[in-house]
């Protein structure tokens, strides 16, 4: 039975892999698709305070076309091998097997995923397509916490990079809503997408 995918957008710290959660359905990652850190292609962002830093903000650092070709191979036949990223040292690490088993639906989350949802539709892939829109100052400290916790990149270059993204986190959400995304927040996303799951 062929399956279609959930794909919820936002900004980083945003709560999309909360969401996930509290759907209960098969979960792919999509910043499993970064490039490795020593790609010579990745962008290069000047911050203040600092030497310039990889992009890892911009969807150049990203493998769309390897995205969406899991994707489909998920809506098609259930299941797809998957790589496993460490943003704290930037590479792929391993890789897995996803397999929807019953699902008909599954979840595709990350940073970068309205930039596919265009390709999702046109494959007649997707289900529906979110982005969670929270206060930018509690997405600051939410995202702050969270990656000075797994250690994601030095505490200075966290601070930057935080302090970088709250500024352009309107722009973020609107970029998505150009891209097809229905903006939203995420007590309203888990009622509306969890009662979708659940439809026949």
């Amino acid at each position: 039975m062929p399956a279609r995918v959930i794909v919820i957008a936002g900004p980083s710290g945003s709560g999309k892999s909360r969401l996930s959660r509290r759907l209960a359905l098969p979960v792919l990652n999509l910043d499993d698709f970064y490039k490795d850190g020593g790609d010579p292609s990745l962008p290069r962002i000047h911050l203040a305070g600092g030497e310039p830093i990889v992009d890892w903000d911009d969807p150049a650092s990203w493998l769309a076309d390897d995205a969406v070709a899991t994707i489909e191979k998920l809506c098609t036949g259930g299941s797809a091998d998957v790589p496993v990223y460490d943003i704290a040292d930037s590479r792929r690490t391993g890789h897995r097997v996803l397999d929807l088993g019953q699902a008909d639906r599954f979840v595709a989350e990350g940073i970068f995923a309205q930039e596919i949802v265009a390709a999702c539709r046109e494959r007649d892939l997707l289900a529906e397509a979110v982005c969670l829109d929270r206060p930018a100052a509690l997405v600051f400290l939410l995202r702050l916490t969270r990656d000075l916790r797994e250690h994601r990149k030095p505490p200075w270059v966290l601070v930057r990079r935080g302090l970088h993204l709250m500024w352009q986190q309107r722009a973020v959400v609107e970029h998505a809503r150009a891209l097809g995304c229905r903006v939203v927040g995420i007590e309203r996303a888990v009622a509306e997408l969890a009662a979708g799951a659940r439809r026949p």
